[in-house]
This record gives C-alpha cells, structure tokens and sequence, in this order.
C-alpha cells in the first residue's frame, strides 16, 4: 500500500469517526442535563455546535482517564494554571461549556474556524476583571459595547486554551454576559455573541437538536456540512469525494465507562442511497484501515487496533451511524 493511500484512508477515517475527537476529551457517561438556554440564546448563527459538562469532564472523568498517569493529570493542570496565569480565567470555575463555531472562506482554497465559546459556572465578575488586568501586565484593552464590558488581552502566543487546545492566538476577547455567564474569542465573536442575546430567542435551533440528542452525552455536537467545505477537503479520490460530498450534517456524542471511551458519530445524507454508497466506503476504508496498524507502533496501535475491532456501521434510512470504543487507559497513553 503506498503512501498516498495511506492518507487518503486516515483523512476520510478522521473526517467521519475521528472528527470530533480533536475537539474534545472524553467525558463521563452518566446522565446530565443538556446546556441550558441560557448558554444556547448567547449563541450567534453556527455552522457547529459543541455541548461539554466541564464539571464532571474536570472533577471525574480526567482523574478517572488518568488514574495511572499521575504525570499527565499534574501537566493538565499546570496547563490551565498557565492560561488562568495570562487571563484570569480558571477553567476549573466551569459548570458547562457550549461553543458555536462559524466555517468561513478568506480564500477560496482555505477555510477557517471562527468559534465563540459560552461557559457557564460560578463567577465573581469583578475579581475576574481585576485578575484579568493583574494577569495581562497591561496588555489588555476594555471597551463597551451593547453595554457590556469587554476585555481583550492580547497574546501573541501559543497557548494551550482552557488548559486543552494548543493554538496560536492574537487576542482573546473575555465579556461578563450575566452573573453566571462568560463570551470568550475573538474581539469580533464575543460581539457577535452580545449581538445574539439581544435578540431573546434561540438562533441554532436544528443543531441544537443534534448537539444534544443524546441526553446520557457530557460532550455532544452537530454540525452542517456544506459542499463548499466538503469540497476543500483532499480525500485522494474521485470516488470517495463524490460519497463524501453527500453529508450535508454530522452530530454525535462522545462518553466513557469506568473503563472505556464510547464514540458515535452520524452522518445524515442527501438520501438513503447517499447513505448506503457512504457505508459501503467506510466498510472498504475500514478492512484497508487493519493493515495501516501494522506500522503503528506502541499506545498509538493500541489505540488504533481497540477503536477498529470495536467500528460498528450502520445505515438507517439517509444517515450513516458509526460507533466504537477503546480503553480509556490506550487514549490516556497518546495524550498530550
């Protein structure tokens, strides 16, 4: 098997089942409440939502992956204490976490992310605000807007943000939206998220729906999948490009055991046929994905050879389910 197809059997792998586990970590599968309206009404028009309990995702479910790994949970923690350091902003503080993600076109060959985030959890707004000034040695700037106070730190920097995604970020807008409510992005997001509670009602009522279908998820999600963003992804073939370019929606959850992870990610098609031609190609990617773990090696294979043994397909009417589980212990192992 050469190269070349090597990649095009992991992109169209990741894009279909491993999506979602690049923004996420695994969570708790007990039942939780979905976000409240509260976090949803905030919310500006999304193309993806993400729905996360952060306090069982921190009190229970980190503690429980890493319970072998002393090491790793001791770094997650110096990791959010860096970025409460630069911000003022302590992740721990989180109840919930609902973040709405915008797919946009600076160039017709690029499409990038412009995502605002909604945390909900037990905040004094003026010690946050001092501690945000204190944290930012005077590299902040305040603004109103809307009446809402909005402080922006600039950063120039890779951080790891919330304690979990490394990225490079400019600035992070911050914006106290009620007592118990945080908008945290981009300058131009927080504002759009200021602009959204003004209208008093629900925007993303559909993907709301898919975000939080699953009422036994901690992490859940949905999100549009249009043809201009299908369309930039190189898959290597004509063939599967034209499978893939009939999702037009993806959702799914993410949850764990006392000792596994557990992902399902569905793919909602143009029509039945769509989904059963899209099936047929996860099922042919998924005997070729058995002989990509022979060149694995160590907790990556572990991983890889739990998450295949365990791939689950299925059709029903025009959505494609794909469903597995691995040891909580093999993802802990990978983690970075």
């Amino acid at each position: 098997m050469n190269q070349r197809l090597n990649r095009v059997i992991l992109a169209a792998l990741l894009m279909l089942f491993g999506i979602s586990l690049s923004a996420t970590r695994p969570v708790d599968a007990q039942s939780t409440k979905p976000a409240g309206p509260d976090a949803f009404s905030f919310l500006p028009q999304s193309d993806g939502i993400v729905v996360v309990d952060m306090r069982r995702l921190m009190d229970d479910t980190l503690p429980r992956v890493f319970a072998t790994n002393s090491e790793k949970l001791t770094q997650v923690n110096t990791d959010l204490d860096k970025f409460k350091a630069k911000t003022g902003i302590d992740p721990r503080s989180f109840d919930r976490l609902v973040i709405g993600a915008r797919f946009t076109k600076p160039s017709p060959q690029v499409t990038k992310l412009e995502p605002v985030a909604i945390a909900q959890g037990k905040f004094d707004v003026k010690s946050l605000a001092a501690a945000g000034r204190e944290a930012s040695q005077g590299n902040v700037r305040e603004e109103k807007y809307h009446g809402a106070s909005i402080m922006t730190f600039t950063l120039n920097d890779q951080i790891k943000l919330f304690g979990f995604w490394n990225v490079k970020v400019t600035e992070l807008s911050v914006c106290a939206l009620n007592s118990s409510t945080l908008a945290i992005g981009s300058p131009e997001n927080v504002r759009a998220a200021i602009d959204a509670s003004r209208l008093r009602r629900r925007l993303n009522t559909e993907l709301i729906a898919l975000a939080t279908r699953d009422p036994q998820a901690v992490i859940g999600f949905g999100a549009n999948m249009s043809r201009d963003l299908l369309a930039n992804m190189d898959l290597g073939t004509d063939a599967i490009a034209q499978d893939v370019s009939s999702i037009r929606q993806m959702y799914g959850s993410i949850g764990t055991t006392n000792t596994d992870v557990s992902l399902v990610v569905t793919a909602r098609t143009d029509t039945a046929v769509a989904a059963k031609n899209l099936s047929e190609t996860v099922t042919g990617l998924k005997q070729l994905a058995g002989f990509m773990i022979f060149s694995m090696k160590g907790d990556k294979k572990a991983l890889a050879q739990g998450a295949l043994e365990n791939l689950k397909i299925a059709t029903r009417g025009n959505e494609l389910e794909i469903r597995t589980q691995f040891a909580a212990a093999s993802l802990a192992a990978v983690m970075k």
